[in-house]
This record gives structure tokens, sequence and C-alpha cells, in this order.
């Protein structure tokens, strides 16, 4: 393995041909076959040694779903394979095929040269703790070394996406007939990964005219993939070409999911988020019988609690992490979460991050309300956001964060204060949210506030903090 190689509890991601090698996938697909074959930390084996695997559009996808394959199989596993999808089929597909696991080759929003593994346990959500830390002690053995388990089978399924399609359409809280009596017209970008015909097939099967580019799946994105705002140029165009309702963009493994207006103007990705909580929970929403609970993380913007008190639903906030919402909405039995990057996590089929439900839901709002997606901007406060981050260095050690956090609870006492994931204070309009990054040697600064000359002050008062701690 190399130096660089990025590794997380619930994954391992790199540059293809550098970091990330066919050797170094087939290492740790073995890994996660170990760990299927031990047993997870629930305690004695799984539901089985079977792994689903998928891939996205990329290019090196189908020379490593050879090596996870050829991984998996040393080690005794089966796998089967569903092809190119977006990572929430997968998901789904574990659960469906009550297989022990799932493996996804995806670097989601990464850059066009970069790939990745994500690992999925046998309840559909990514692995975390202790499962996680198991598979990369496995890894940095060789994959156990040793020698071979009698060799695994491989099968194919087709029906994946279809299953995923005709579950969505199927939701509740998803009004069919409104939708298709709204008679939308939908600008659709799926940045050429893995989302171009599923996003298509349901919008067309929600009866909305469809406006696309970029729906080929061959993994040559044309723009930068990570569906922000300054990367929707080409979608807002779109939009205004096509007069449509409203524009959609999906990120290459098509799990988030943002909007622009139907003037062309992105309006960020919380508001994904924001939209599917009213869509659920707004007065008589279809919650079924789980809590009205929403579920987010630390990081997420006051839009989404905004969204929530409208509806009488209360906010519970996690470390940030799709798999720490994840087992929250689980462990709470809230009626919906996510994350404020485009994510919505409907447990009503599943708790993974899901951008076919995303639109489902969006869609439903915009039909039973009746009001355009910018007069639904407008009704609600706005606020701003802003992002910096300083180099962690060696004086800024765990003690060294600590005497961060005290100084900056000290300039702010009258804040509420949040201690699961670094430090978050709070107020009524506006927070700060201070953390090391998972990933880099880096502490990351974001605040938000109803301006962004506002929340920018909350940074800079941060970082001086920071320097002088």
């Amino acid at each position: 393995m190399t130096d660089t190689l990025m590794v997380g509890v619930s994954g391992v991601r790199g540059i293809v041909g550098k970091d990330l090698t066919a050797d170094v996938v087939t290492r740790w697909a073995r890994a996660f076959g170990l760990w299927l074959r031990e047993g997870t930390s629930a305690g004695g084996p799984g539901p089985g040694t079977s792994v689903v695997l998928g891939r996205d559009a990329r290019t090196s996808g189908p020379m490593f779903a050879a090596a996870v394959t050829a991984g998996l199989n040393s080690v005794g596993c089966d796998v089967i394979d569903i092809g190119l999808v977006p990572t929430p089929t997968l998901q789904l597909a574990v659960e469906h095929h009550r297989a022990g696991g799932g493996i996804a080759i995806t670097a989601s929003h990464n850059p066009i040269e970069w790939n990745a593994l994500k690992f999925i346990g046998p309840d559909g959500i990514f692995l975390d703790g202790i499962d996680g830390a198991r598979v990369h002690e496995l890894a940095r053995k060789d994959g156990g070394g040793g020698g071979k388990a009698e060799g695994g089978e491989v099968s194919r399924d087709d029906g994946a996406i279809e299953r995923h399609l005709q579950a969505v359409l199927a939701l509740p809280a998803v009004d069919i007939d409104r939708i298709r009596n709204g008679k939308f017209t939908v600008a659709l970008d799926a940045v050429r990964g893995a989302g171009g015909p599923v996003m298509r097939t349901l919008l067309e099967r929600m009866g909305c005219e469809v406006a696309g580019i970029n729906l080929e799946t061959d993994g040559h994105f044309p723009r930068a993939p990570e569906p922000i705002p300054e990367n929707l140029g080409g979608l807002s165009t779109l939009v205004t070409r096509a007069g449509a309702a409203l524009g959609i963009a999906v990120d290459p493994d098509v799990d988030r999911l943002a909007i622009v207006d139907e003037t062309g103007t992105p309006i960020g990705e919380d508001y994904t988020l924001a939209f599917a909580v009213r869509a659920v929970v707004a007065g008589t929403g279809e919650t079924g019988d789980r809590k009205r609970i929403v579920v987010c993380n630390l990081s997420t913007s006051l839009v989404v609690e905004d969204a929530a008190r409208d509806c009488g639903a209360e906010v519970v906030r996690t470390p940030v992490g799709e798999v720490h919402v994840a087992r929250t909405i689980v462990r709470l039995g809230a009626a919906i979460g996510g994350e404020g990057n485009g994510g919505v996590m409907y447990p009503a089929l599943h708790v993974g991050r899901d951008a076919p439900v995303a639109a489902a839901l969006l869609l439903t709002l915009l039909a039973r309300d009746g009001r355009r997606v910018s007069e639904l901007v407008g009704a609600a406060p706005r606020y701003a956001i802003v992002k910096a981050k300083a180099e962690r260095g060696t004086r800024k050690g765990e003690r060294g964060l600590e005497d961060v956090y005290a100084a900056l609870r000290k300039r702010f006492p009258e804040a509420s204060v949040d201690t699961q994931d670094g430090l978050r204070l709070a107020w009524r309009d506006r927070w700060l949210h201070v953390r090391p990054s998972n990933t880099e040697p880096i502490i990351r600064f974001i605040a938000e506030a109803p301006s962004g000359a506002g929340a920018k002050e909350l940074v800079d008062e941060a970082r001086r903090v920071c320097a002088a701690s």
C-alpha cells in the first residue's frame, strides 16, 4: 500500500494507477471477504459471505470490478455483480439478496483521476467503528496472508435498478398523481456518471418532460463532478433555454442531488434536504410509525432546522459523516434525515443517501405546494455559509485542539455548545463549527449566519483564536 492512499473506516480511495491499483483493490476486497467469513462485530457469522458488487461510470471501474471479484473469490466469497449502478441501488440490493455485504466501486464526487472502494454491511449501511477497523487491519496484513479458501462463485443481477425505481415510485410520501398533473419540465445534468438513464427514467415515469445534458454513462466528466453551484453553469443555461420548472444535478454515483431554480439560479445543496423534510413531515405528511424527528450532521444548514420547525419536527444533529446520520436515524426511528450536501436519507425505503428518492420528494412538494422553487426559497429565512481551513501542524495535536476549543468557548460564553465532533457553537440564527479533518492534517472552520459578512466574522475570529492557542 502507498503512503498516500486515503483510508477511512468505510473504505479506501486514491488516484488510479498511483495509489489505487488492481493489486491494492484485490488486497482490500480480500480483507473485506475475510471480515465477512470471521463474522461481524454483531457476533458470530453474518447473514452470509455473498457480496453484492456495483460500480459507477469511471473508466477504471471494469478493471477494479475484476480485481474485487478476484479478491473476494480467493477467500471463498460469492459475488453478485449488479454492474454499473447508483450507490443507493447497491445498498438496496444488499438488503434484497440478504447478502453479507456490498462493495461499491466509486469515488463519488472526487475528480476524474480518482476511484475508491466503499464497504457496505449486511444492513445496507456503510461500515463504521470496529468493523471498518477490522477490515483495515486485515488489509494491512495483506488480506490475512496464508492459503486460499475454496473459490467463490460469480452471478449477475440485472434487475437491481428496476427494483430501485419501483420502490421509489411506491413510497407513500411520493404523490405520483399530483406530479403527473403538474406536467413539469425538468432539466437534468448527470455529469456522465451512473445517473443519466436512471434519473431520466424515473422522471419520465412521473410524467415529467426531461431536458438533459451529460446523461451518457462513459465516465468522461465534462466538468468538476461535485454538484455545487460553481459547477452547474451548463445546467443553469439548460433550465432557461428549456423553460424548465427546475434543474437537478446528481453526482457520479447518484447519492447527492442539487437544485437549480426556474430562473437558472443554483440554490445550494442544503435545500434538497430541507425540501424533502417538508415533503415528508409537513402537516399530515407520511411518517407512518416513525417519530417526527429529522437527523442531520453538525455542519448542515439552518434551512433544514427551519423546515423541521415549520413541520413540527425535532432536529437531532450528529457528527459529520453519512454513517453517523444513518445509525442515528435507525436508533431513533426518525422520519427522515440526511446531509447538507444534497444527500437525502428516507428510511421508509432505506437509510442511505439516495438522489432518486430526493427527486421524487422534491417534485411531490412542488406539485402539492403550487409555488415555484424560487418562491419556496424566498418564503423562508436565507443564510450564508463560509468555510475555511488551517494547517493543523505539530502544535495542534489533540491536546492543542482542546486548547482551541476552550478558548473559543471562553470567547463566546453565550453560545450553546456541542462537542460530538470538534466544537460547534450555536446561536438562534447562526453557528460556528471547528473540527479536525478526517482525511487531511488540517482544521476545518465552517460558519453560517444571515449574511456572508456575519459568517465570515465568525470564521475569522475562530482562526484568530486558533492561531493564538
